[in-house]
């Protein structure tokens, strides 16, 4: 049955509403203009099939069909007349006024969005991590040269219990040597990382931003961002330290074993609240949250897809190892061949007392490498977010708006970036 009007395939019963009057291509009409069921009055000579046409003027000859268009196998190029995507293509393409298409995300999409960041943006992005790393890198310079304590020697002879009180004093000593350090690192990653949030969150809109623009709209969050910088490294010693602790008391060989055991698991939780709380970050700086209520939106927005969150952060932090590696290991063989003090003592088989040349040296490998991979891993987080927005709110359609994408309606006045 065919429920097209004035249409019915041959030797097929009437459609719905035609009348039995009606005669169809296999049932002619007699002289009468009755519909007749014998075949008789049909020519015994058919033309081949598809090579009929309707008669034309005379002396013209059958009219060759017109050619049919070929499938699209590989995906519609554009919509044809009628804003119809001809063949059995793909559906249209998502929108892409920036660095990502508007849809839900890849991993390579991820990446690749984060290095176009860098080129498309490299002056902003380039400006702030250069200029941050290099007066972080001199603060790192001047505490490793007057500041650092010497290290605490362990005696491999001692007893179990001497070894451990003297790997915790080591470990203690490490720490007050690394704590300054890490102070001015977490200072240097809070600016670049305020203000290259809000220029990648530009990028995905297809906006340029100057320097000048993404640090007067980061400046107001600064506070609440150190804060949430600063609380996320002391929850987790904090994790750590609780870990520990008990087998630390014991300070027997069953201690050393639960020392062991709790270390482990610490980390372990330490991990999990750290891939929870990922997206924390770009909450704050993008939705205006508060420290607390941006941690909870990262958890949220992290449920149900833990693994591929830490999935692509350690790939990320593997592809910035290799890559600092890359450029730090060429930069620390110049300097232990510049410093012939830390170059023998490396060979003497004693600690090498490195001067002012590897200190400089390798202070500039780590600017460059720190350039480099900041961006990329700082790009990695923030489309993170929007791609698991974009997968569980439909933000899509609010930064097609934004972006003034044609067919999503206007932009609405100071949507500059995504918001909650």
């Amino acid at each position: 049955m065919n429920d097209t009007p004035g249409w019915a395939s041959p030797g097929s019963a009437p459609s719905d509403g035609q009348e039995a009057g009606v005669p169809r291509p296999a049932q002619p009409a007699d002289d009468s203009g009755t519909p007749s069921d014998s075949p008789s009055k049909w020519s015994k000579t058919q033309p081949p099939p598809g090579q009929w046409s309707a008669p034309s003027a005379p002396g013209s000859g059958p009219v060759p069909p017109a050619p049919r268009p070929a499938p699209n196998w590989g995906g519609s190029p554009g919509p044809g007349p009628g804003g119809q995507y001809p063949g059995w293509g793909q559906p249209p393409l998502a929108a892409k006024p920036g660095v990502i298409p508007l849809r839900p995300l890849g991993v390579g999409e991820i990446l690749d969005g984060a290095v176009s960041t860098l080129r498309a943006h490299w002056r902003t992005v380039l400006g702030v991590t250069i200029v941050v790393a290099v007066i972080s890198q001199i603060g790192d310079i001047l505490v490793q040269r007057y500041l650092l304590p010497e290290p605490v020697d362990v005696d491999p002879n001692a007893s179990p219990t001497e070894a451990l009180n003297q790997a915790v004093d080591a470990m203690q000593s490490t720490l007050l040597a690394l704590a300054p350090s890490l102070f001015i690192t977490i200072i240097g990653t809070l600016f670049t990382t305020a203000v290259l949030t809000v220029v990648i969150s530009r990028s995905v809109l297809g906006r340029s931003v100057t320097l000048s623009d993404a640090w007067h709209e980061a400046r107001p969050r600064l506070l609440q961002l150190l804060g949430l910088t600063l609380l996320l490294p002391v929850m987790g010693a904090a994790i750590v330290t609780v870990g520990i602790l008990p087998g630390l008391l014991i300070g027997s060989g069953a201690g050393i074993a639960l020392t062991m055991l709790g270390g482990l698991a610490s980390v372990v939780v330490l991990i999990w609240l750290m891939v929870n709380f990922s997206l924390s970050s770009p909450a704050l700086m993008l939705e205006r949250q508060s420290i607390v209520a941006s941690m909870r939106r990262s958890a949220k927005l992290v449920k149900g897809t833990w693994w591929r969150i830490f999935g692509i952060l350690l790939l990320t932090m593997l592809l910035t190892f290799v890559v600092s590696m890359i450029i730090a290991v060429p930069f620390s063989l110049i300097a232990m061949a510049v410093d012939g003090d830390g170059l023998s003592g490396l060979l003497s088989g004693s600690g090498p007392d490195f001067g002012w040349p590897f200190l400089i040296i390798t202070g500039i490998g780590t600017v460059i490498s720190t350039s480099i991979t900041l961006p990329i891993s700082a790009g990695v987080s923030v489309l993170l977010y929007v791609d698991q927005r974009i997968r569980r709110e439909a933000l899509d359609l609010e930064l097609a708006r934004a972006a003034g994408v044609p067919g999503y309606g206007s932009e609405r006045p100071g949507n500059d970036a995504p918001r909650g």
